[in-house]
């Protein structure tokens, strides 16, 4: 297994502003200097990083910048985030546009995977026409990703219409696409991410390790309640071999502290 650390510790995610008004512009951004970020990643000790994909549109009049930055630092871009409504056939088009752009690029870096969120939540409980859209979206989204040599994958997450095991089913039941497990998110919707993991290792190609705490609050490895040493165990023992990112984002400590908190307490479950 190859560790990565998602480059949201270092400031978060906002939306970019001019999503307001455009669809199409609506990227995903960690605030600050991506490129010390890089270096914090590296320093904390691990191989590669994760980046959102406004924080690649950053770059996206001199892409061989942040690609020169990833390769003095011995760091490899192992996936860009992403994520879209995926539910409302009108701005679908614009969506998937965004997704190639951020596609583009991350081909131009040498990146492995595509990790999309999406699935909007309405002022009403979600239809199932909802759960067919997006799904078709999704496999729209795989199949844009495999054109430029990404391999996508659905991330669950908490604010839109699958946050619980019972919805990750109803999505995936419906695609094709792949499923990036956050471990985090699953244990905050009150999941299993042990036996969801197990359930759906078959989908699994890539995964994102996230501790929770018992207040419901995002913190480094180890200092949460989510069962990390049952997460790894069913990795070994399914044979996976691919690439965990860590995340801390929404911790108030230290990042680079909380990068070699994880870091420490992975490797000693992987040992």
């Amino acid at each position: 297994m190859r560790l990565g650390h998602h480059a949201n510790a270092w400031g978060g995610v906002v939306g970019h502003p001019a999503g307001v008004t455009s669809i199409k512009d609506l990227f995903y951004l960690t605030p600050g200097d991506t490129l010390a970020t890089l270096g914090e990643v590296a320093a904390a000790g691990y191989e590669g990083v994760e980046l959102f994909d406004g924080n690649l549109a950053e770059f996206a009049a001199d892409i061989g910048r942040l690609r020169a930055a990833l390769e003095e630092r011995s760091l490899h871009l192992i996936a860009v985030y992403s994520g879209a409504n995926l539910i409302f056939e009108d701005v679908l088009a614009d969506e998937l546009w965004r997704i190639r752009r951020a596609c583009e690029w991350a081909a131009q870096l040498g990146a492995e995977h595509l990790v999309v969120g999406g699935g909007a939540q309405r002022t009403e409980p979600p239809a199932p026409a909802d759960y067919d859209r997006l799904a078709a979206a999704l496999d729209d989204v795989a199949r844009i990703a495999d054109g430029h040599g990404l391999l996508a994958s659905f991330h669950p997450h908490l604010s839109t219409i699958v946050e619980t095991a019972d919805q990750i089913e109803r999505v995936l039941a419906r695609a094709e696409i792949r499923f990036c497990p956050d471990t985090g998110h699953l244990q905050a919707a009150g999941g299993d991410p042990v036996e969801l993991l197990r359930a759906f290792r078959d989908r699994i190609d890539y995964v994102h390790l996230k501790d929770l705490d018992a207040g419901g609050a995002f913190v480094p490895l180890g200092q949460g309640v989510v069962d990390l040493a049952g997460l790894v165990a069913v990795l070994r023992e399914t044979g996976f071999d691919g690439w965990i990112t860590v995340e801390t984002d929404g911790w108030d400590g230290d990042p680079a502290e909380g990068a070699r908190a994880s870091l420490r307490h992975l490797r000693a479950l992987l040992d």
